[in-house]
């Protein structure tokens, strides 16, 4: 589940990131994302800060409810997985699969803004909510449940015959197919 604490962790330093020149700098990054020169307007400030503050929101409650920074005092053997039976983390996949979500429309939006505008700023939005669409894709995909993998023969259990015939496993074990 090390992917899973990685994507956890990169989501909410990805925000941080974007929260940070918010906060600190709103007239820099009015100024250079508006097309005429101008000072930008109080409203304009508001805005940037309070997204800032959204996206340092959206930081904490990610890692909060992910289960990666555990909520109870008492210590458990186990870690945290993705399982949506793990009792630990009940809003884990839920959490999971609306942040993908979140990066991969934000990475499909900084592409079209890049495309019309060809501003660098949204050429990296676009590089790095990619990356961390992907990699939540990932975990949603294959770090949501246990594989199911024999011990003996090192084999996935859930695979079939269909629509191939594995000969040599009917050969060994003695059975015949029609």
């Amino acid at each position: 589940m090390d992917v899973f604490y990685a994507y956890t962790y990169s989501t909410a330093a990805w925000f941080g990131i974007q929260a940070v020149p918010l906060m600190m700098f709103p007239k820099l990054i009015i100024t250079a994302l508006s097309t005429e020169a101008r000072k930008p307007t109080v409203l304009e400030e508001y805005l940037c800060r309070s997204l800032a503050f959204t996206l340092f929101t959206l930081a904490i409650l990610i890692v909060l409810l992910t289960g990666t920074i555990p909520l109870s005092s008492s210590l458990s053997e186990s870690e945290i997985t993705a399982d949506p039976s793990d009792p630990k983390a009940p809003y884990a996949v839920p959490t999971l699969t609306v942040t993908a979500t979140f990066h991969a429309i934000t990475a499909f939006y900084s592409y079209m803004q890049y495309t019309r505008h060809g501003q660098i700023g949204f050429a990296l939005s676009e590089i790095g909510s990619g990356f961390l669409a992907s990699m939540g894709c990932w975990c949603l995909v294959f770090g949501t449940e246990k594989g199911r993998i024999s011990k003996r023969t090192g084999a996935d259990k859930r695979t079939s015959g269909w629509p191939f015939k594995n000969e040599e496993a009917d050969k060994k074990k003695g059975r015949k197919r029609l």
